[in-house]
């Protein structure tokens, strides 16, 4: 399968600051205040998050990432047949402000997208990507006074292959995607570096979140329903023994007959996010739901 066909594939079945995105809409921003745009928190039950606003028809949405103090959310879009862009606001003066598009790479990369800001705040992870959808690696960032510095690609064995999703643990070791195996890989920070990668042991899925203390680790995969071809989320939990579990399907509270993919969970650990392909033409819109859903498959 060429490049471009394999990665759009999974991609949908998935410090320079521009103007304002005009697909927005909104000649004036809502006025918003208080953490996660001040939506309606949910509970057991998976819903839209801040529809018309970050959730926008028309556009795939996946891949979010908020801040350590919550004060800045950042997440990637794209439209059909178009190149993937990372959007970005933060609360000033006590309410967001208006979304923006991001050009971390300052065109030297068509693509940009799944975000991750690392735990400390102080650094922006994301993939980046040819406009032949080709040299999909990842690159970072280092915050500055004024937002971000120019990125550059991440100076590691990873980025030797094709790859994307790049997500942290407390302890920096960073989880990932090898788009042409298809499985997830990790890498153990070492003295500032990523010098080594390995495959991680666990039975199926792709764009991995790791927990801050690597005791579970959410993916999503094709359902093991033979009558379905949409994917679900799974959660894996670490045994005693440093071993993964057997996959654990999170249930209809994550889970329908579209596609779920793209998890992550926000850094105050309350709350999980994912992308569902639910909307007309197979486009997706973000979903959160209360992380207790997850707890609750958490073995006693």
């Amino acid at each position: 399968m060429q490049a471009k066909r394999l990665i759009t594939t999974i991609l949908l079945s998935m410090s320079i600051f521009s103007v304002i995105d005009k697909s927005y809409g909104n000649s004036e921003f809502p006025n918003l205040k208080g953490i996660y745009f001040g939506q309606k928190l949910p509970g057991l039950i998976s819903e839209v998050f801040a529809p018309d606003i970050v959730s926008i028809n028309g556009r795939y949405e996946y891949g979010i990432s908020f801040s350590p103090d919550l004060n800045e959310i950042y997440f990637s879009t794209q439209k059909e047949g178009g190149v993937a862009s990372i959007h970005f606001s933060n609360i000033e003066d006590g309410k967001w402000q208006p979304i923006k598009k991001l050009k971390l790479t300052n065109g030297l990369k068509a693509g940009e997208m799944h975000p991750f800001v690392s735990r400390d705040g102080k650094k922006i992870y994301f993939t980046a990507y040819s406009s032949d959808f080709t040299d999909t690696k990842i690159w970072t960032a280092n915050r500055t006074n004024n937002g971000w510095s120019n990125a550059t690609k991440l100076d590691s064995p990873i980025n030797d292959r094709e790859v994307f999703y790049s997500i942290l643990a407390k302890n920096g070791d960073l989880f990932y995607t090898d788009i042409f195996k298809s499985k997830t890989y990790f890498s153990a920070f070492e003295d500032g570096k990523y010098p080594k990668t390995k495959e991680v042991e666990i039975e199926f899925g792709l764009h991995p979140f790791i927990s801050p203390s690597q005791d579970y680790l959410l993916v999503d995969a094709v359902a093991k329903d033979q009558n379905r071809k949409d994917k679900d989320i799974y959660v894996y939990f670490k045994k005693t023994d440093g071993t993964w579990s057997k996959p654990i399907n999170l249930g209809s509270a994550v889970n329908s007959n579209y596609t779920e993919t793209v998890p992550s969970v926000t850094p105050d650990g309350k709350y999980l996010f994912f992308s569902r392909y639910n909307e007309e033409e197979g486009l997706s819109n973000f979903y959160w739901v209360s992380t207790k859903v997850i707890e609750r498959f958490r073995p006693k």
